[in-house]
Protein backbone atom coordinates (compact mmCIF):
# COMPACT_ATOMS: atom_id res chain seq x y z
CA UNK A 1 0.00 0.00 0.00
CA UNK A 2 1.30 3.28 -0.77
CA UNK A 3 1.99 5.66 2.00
CA UNK A 4 4.42 8.08 3.00
CA UNK A 5 6.35 8.25 6.98
CA UNK A 6 7.10 11.27 8.41
CA UNK A 7 9.79 11.79 11.26
CA UNK A 8 12.49 14.19 12.78
CA UNK A 9 10.82 16.63 14.11
CA UNK A 10 10.67 17.81 17.89
CA UNK A 11 11.17 20.42 20.69
CA UNK A 12 13.75 22.98 20.10
CA UNK A 13 14.66 26.33 20.78
CA UNK A 14 14.76 29.45 18.18
CA UNK A 15 17.56 29.80 16.14
CA UNK A 16 17.97 25.78 16.06
CA UNK A 17 18.13 23.38 13.39
CA UNK A 18 15.95 20.58 12.46
CA UNK A 19 16.06 17.81 9.49
CA UNK A 20 12.82 16.19 8.44
CA UNK A 21 12.45 13.10 7.10
CA UNK A 22 9.83 11.64 4.79
CA UNK A 23 9.82 8.19 3.29
CA UNK A 24 8.03 7.12 0.54
CA UNK A 25 6.25 3.13 0.64
CA UNK A 26 5.25 1.67 -2.42
CA UNK A 27 6.03 4.70 -4.47
CA UNK A 28 8.88 7.05 -5.45
CA UNK A 29 9.27 11.39 -5.13
CA UNK A 30 9.02 11.29 -9.32
CA UNK A 31 6.42 13.43 -9.41
CA UNK A 32 5.73 16.88 -11.19
CA UNK A 33 5.87 17.95 -7.49
CA UNK A 34 6.74 16.89 -4.55
CA UNK A 35 6.11 18.55 -1.41
CA UNK A 36 6.62 19.64 2.19
CA UNK A 37 3.52 20.93 4.00
CA UNK A 38 2.81 21.98 7.06
CA UNK A 39 -0.33 23.08 9.34
CA UNK A 40 0.10 25.17 12.54
CA UNK A 41 -2.89 25.38 15.16
CA UNK A 42 -6.18 27.30 14.16
CA UNK A 43 -4.39 27.67 10.36
CA UNK A 44 -4.61 25.94 6.98
CA UNK A 45 -2.46 23.65 5.73
CA UNK A 46 0.41 25.55 3.81
CA UNK A 47 3.18 24.43 1.39
CA UNK A 48 5.76 25.35 2.53
CA UNK A 49 8.77 23.65 -0.23
CA UNK A 50 8.73 21.77 -2.99
CA UNK A 51 10.85 19.57 -5.72
CA UNK A 52 10.37 19.16 -8.82
CA UNK A 53 11.23 16.15 -11.39
CA UNK A 54 14.45 17.92 -12.36
CA UNK A 55 15.32 18.85 -9.13
CA UNK A 56 14.36 22.22 -8.78
CA UNK A 57 12.66 23.84 -5.67
CA UNK A 58 11.05 26.55 -4.36
CA UNK A 59 9.79 27.92 -1.16
CA UNK A 60 6.92 29.92 0.43
CA UNK A 61 8.24 33.82 1.41
CA UNK A 62 8.27 32.40 5.10
CA UNK A 63 10.86 29.38 4.80
CA UNK A 64 12.80 30.92 2.19
CA UNK A 65 16.81 31.32 3.09
CA UNK A 66 16.34 29.44 5.94
CA UNK A 67 14.76 25.52 4.51
CA UNK A 68 16.14 23.84 2.03
CA UNK A 69 14.22 20.70 0.35
CA UNK A 70 16.08 17.70 -1.24
CA UNK A 71 15.60 14.29 -2.14
CA UNK A 72 17.70 11.00 -1.59
CA UNK A 73 19.92 9.54 -4.62
CA UNK A 74 17.11 6.73 -4.90
CA UNK A 75 13.99 9.28 -4.91
CA UNK A 76 12.72 7.07 -1.93
CA UNK A 77 12.88 10.00 0.87
CA UNK A 78 12.66 13.46 1.19
CA UNK A 79 14.20 15.66 3.38
CA UNK A 80 13.65 19.12 5.17
CA UNK A 81 16.55 21.37 6.45
CA UNK A 82 14.98 23.85 8.67
CA UNK A 83 17.50 26.36 9.97
CA UNK A 84 17.33 29.07 12.05
CA UNK A 85 13.61 28.17 13.53
CA UNK A 86 11.38 30.74 14.41
CA UNK A 87 8.38 30.37 16.69
CA UNK A 88 5.88 30.66 13.59
CA UNK A 89 7.67 27.20 12.40
CA UNK A 90 5.83 25.27 15.29
CA UNK A 91 3.09 23.05 13.11
CA UNK A 92 2.76 19.91 12.23
CA UNK A 93 4.78 18.62 8.87
CA UNK A 94 4.20 16.73 6.19
CA UNK A 95 4.92 15.49 2.94
CA UNK A 96 3.01 14.61 0.12
CA UNK A 97 2.06 15.20 -3.88
CA UNK A 98 -0.39 18.06 -5.43
CA UNK A 99 -2.39 16.77 -8.10
CA UNK A 100 -4.79 18.73 -9.08
CA UNK A 101 -7.49 19.99 -6.63
CA UNK A 102 -6.35 17.29 -4.67
CA UNK A 103 -3.21 14.58 -3.80
CA UNK A 104 -1.94 11.49 -4.80
CA UNK A 105 -0.85 9.92 -0.97
CA UNK A 106 -2.97 8.98 1.59
CA UNK A 107 -1.85 11.88 4.24
CA UNK A 108 1.08 10.17 7.09
CA UNK A 109 0.81 11.43 10.43
CA UNK A 110 2.97 13.96 9.80
CA UNK A 111 6.13 15.18 12.51
CA UNK A 112 5.68 17.85 15.31
CA UNK A 113 8.03 20.79 15.31
CA UNK A 114 7.39 23.01 18.29
CA UNK A 115 10.13 26.10 18.60
CA UNK A 116 9.96 28.04 22.07
CA UNK A 117 11.39 31.27 21.91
Amino acid sequence: QVHVVESGGGLVQAGESLRLSCVAHGTIFTFNINGWYRRAPGKQRELVASINKAGLTNYADSVLGRFTISRSDDKTTLYLEMTNLKPGDTAVYYCNVPFQESYLLTWGQGTQVTVSS
